[in-house]
């Protein structure tokens, strides 16, 4: 079985624990010693029903004032596809939790509650996923019990969402009316909307597809470790350990390293449970390499003729993330694929307006949670992809030196 990444996002209070609460509940995929922790908690506060949010709220903070804070993962599996889901918060100020949760996703849930129809922060967040490049969006319109199941609600909604989306670059949009409380259309269809003709919330989560998703034509392989054992059981093991972030790799492919040019052949490929005869994304293996080369943590493994770019100067849309502004010209830690260098912001060429996708030109500074569009020169030579080819080799952090905190996030134009 395939595994499926997916995120929540959306405004606060909009639902989203509860509904991957109710996705673990109603798919059997919750312990029953769990499950009766919150049942007891959700007694002692006094409420009318198990609530099923508290599945993912883990924090106290969380759990006493009802919203999520930090992000949370949960693992479950039907009998046909895995799933690692990531349950990320709807306030604005936690924003930047939302980008790390949503930032290895294949597919976002959006939820909009169906009382109040978009806001602010679901047109941020769904900005945010497009600019990640997350493939697909599954838009719940939540609390559809609280508006009688209501099909011209639905329908408005859908309408807005979709006009917003045609300027982004996202294109699988699937909408789905729910009610997470009651468990309406997520696992099981809902007798309350026979006006819906679609499926249920997790029918398209297990059969949504996802496999063309990753690029299997530009082979990367940035090496994240050398594995040199001195032992007498292998005393000439030489492997690079990494993770496939592009193409395929097979034994006998001639591949080139970067940044020395060389051309050598993959020896052999070892997984976790052995050798394997290919790897693609996003499968962490070892590679062996016929020939002895000079090869470290940071360095890239390409095909000869299908090779990444090699840049210093970098024209990224960024995320920040720090509750100190920026101000060019800042110098920070940027962290790409494996390789950490120092960087210069040079120039903001324009500050974006979520709302409005409006572009607020030669901005002074970018506060937290803000997105812009700015020019970096970094020390030494990187090498990366667009992020719209390559979503791991052209994606970086940035960090602050003095107290090694990511402040930021972005991805290469």
């Amino acid at each position: 079985m395939d595994i499926l990444r997916f995120a929540t996002a959306g405004s606060v209070d909009d639902g989203k624990s509860t509904l991957i609460g109710r996705l673990l509940y109603d798919s059997k995929s919750t312990f029953t010693d769990r499950l009766a922790a919150v049942e007891d908690v959700s007694r002692r506060r006094g409420d009318e029903y198990t609530n099923l949010a508290l599945l993912m709220d883990g924090l106290r903070a969380e759990r006493e004032q009802g919203i999520t804070i930090d992000v949370a993962y949960g693992y479950f599996a039907t009998p046909k596809r895995k799933f690692i889901l990531a349950d990320t918060p709807g306030h604005a100020q936690y924003t930047r939790n939302m980008v790390t949760g949503a930032s290895t996703a294949d597919l976002a849930i959006v939820l909009v509650d169906a009382t109040k129809g978009m806001v602010e922060q679901s047109r941020r967040h769904t900005f945010l996923l497009g600019l990640l490049g997350v493939p697909h969006l599954v838009v719940c319109v939540n609390k559809m019990d609280l508006v009688g199941y209501d099909q011209g609600v639905f329908d408005s909604i859908r309408a807005e969402f979709s006009a917003f989306t045609t300027r982004m670059a996202t294109r699988d949009v699937t909408f789905v009316p729910i009610s997470a409380l009651h468990g309406d259309n997520v696992v099981s269809r809902s007798t309350e909307m026979p006006w819906y003709e679609g499926t249920s919330l997790l029918h398209h989560l297990e059969n949504v597809h996802i496999a063309s998703d990753r690029n299997l034509v530009d082979v990367r392989f940035p090496v994240q470790y050398v594995i040199r054992p001195q032992s007498s059981a292998c005393p000439d093991y030489r492997g690079y350990a990494g993770q496939v972030a592009g193409g395929v790799l097979r034994p006998g492919d001639e591949v080139m390293h970067l940044p020395s040019g060389l051309t050598t052949r993959v020896a052999a490929i070892d997984g976790p449970d052995g050798p394997v005869d290919e790897a693609t994304p996003p499968m962490s293996v070892v590679l062996r390499l016929a020939d002895d080369l000079d090869v470290s943590r940071g360095d890239m493994i390409c095909r000869p003729h299908n090779a990444p770019a090699v840049v210093q100067d970098i024209d990224a849309m960024v995320v920040w993330m720090n509750e100190r502004a920026l101000r060019p010209p800042a110098r920070l830690l940027l962290k790409h694929t494996t390789r950490t260098v120092r960087a210069v912001i040079r120039d903001l060429h324009y500050r974006l307006d979520v709302n409005t996708l409006r572009r607020d030109p030669d901005p002074t500074e970018l506060r937290c949670n803000e997105i812009s569009r700015l020019q970096l020169r970094v020390t030494q030579p990187l090498l990366c992809d667009p992020y719209s080819r390559n979503r791991l080799t052209g994606s970086f952090i940035l960090i602050d030196e003095e107290t090694n905190h990511t402040v930021g996030a972005g991805v290469i134009n």
